[in-house]
């Protein structure tokens, strides 16, 4: 198991008032698994992708990544843990702008200590279609070419498991088939676990597991 969710909690404080997010939740990810999470507006999906992240921390309940209770670490040890073994997809691409593709996908190769294996680095982006657009910069990239650089920089280091927040969600229809496809063929190709959340019903049925949060409960449905 890469990670194991159990019993997570999580409100806000508003004023006087506290808002509950979610309840309660738990939740298992294996090597291969494809996830998909849908849910209504402020439901709380970025919140419990970000938790499940080690981006944020839950009220209660803990998170297990690869058997370490991450509540027992140091920050710099659950720091290496995220850079080591989990891969982040955000809908805004947050690729440096000064960077070239290539010096993109590098960046988490480099956050681990190492000079950046460019060799792996091409290797990806010609994965990808993007062998031809490595030394440009994102400014001359399309929107859905921007996002498939997104995609292979999480992949740069070897993480267990990617999360992906609303991966979709700024793509023409076109543009977000095509990282549909992508995520389903990396899944394929590398056993790559993937945890994604959408508001499209379409992208969440590609999920081998699909959950739906809503009213601060996650319930789920195995694909056919």
């Amino acid at each position: 198991m890469i990670l194991e969710a159990k019993n997570l909690s999580k409100s806000f404080k508003n004023g006087e008032k506290t808002l509950s997010v979610f309840s309660d939740i738990s939740l298992s990810i294996a090597a291969g698994d494809l996830i998909t999470i849908m849910g209504p507006s402020g439901a709380g999906k970025s919140t419990l992708l970000n938790i499940l992240g080690t981006l944020d921390a839950p009220d209660s309940g803990t998170v297990i990544i690869n058997g370490q209770d991450t509540q027992k670490l140091s920050q710099s040890e659950i720091a290496n843990i995220r850079n080591r073994d989990l891969g982040f997809v955000f809908q805004f691409h947050h690729l440096l702008p000064e960077f070239t593709a290539l010096e993109n996908v590098l960046i988490p190769n480099q956050i681990s200590g190492n000079s950046g294996n460019t060799s792996k680095g091409k290797e990806l982006l010609d994965y990808i279609g993007l062998a031809d657009r490595m030394d440009h910069f994102p400014s001359q990239l399309s929107g859905g070419e921007r996002l498939r650089v997104a995609v292979v920089r999480a992949l740069m280091n070897e993480p267990k498991l990617v999360l992906a927040d609303e991966p979709t969600g700024n793509l023409d229809l076109g543009n977000a088939n095509r990282l549909v496809d992508l995520f389903k063929q990396i899944n394929t190709d590398f056993d790559q676990a993937f945890v994604f959340t959408t508001h499209n019903p379409e992208v969440a049925s590609i999920g081998n597991i699909q959950c739906y949060l809503e009213n601060g409960s996650l319930s789920f449905s195995d694909s056919v």
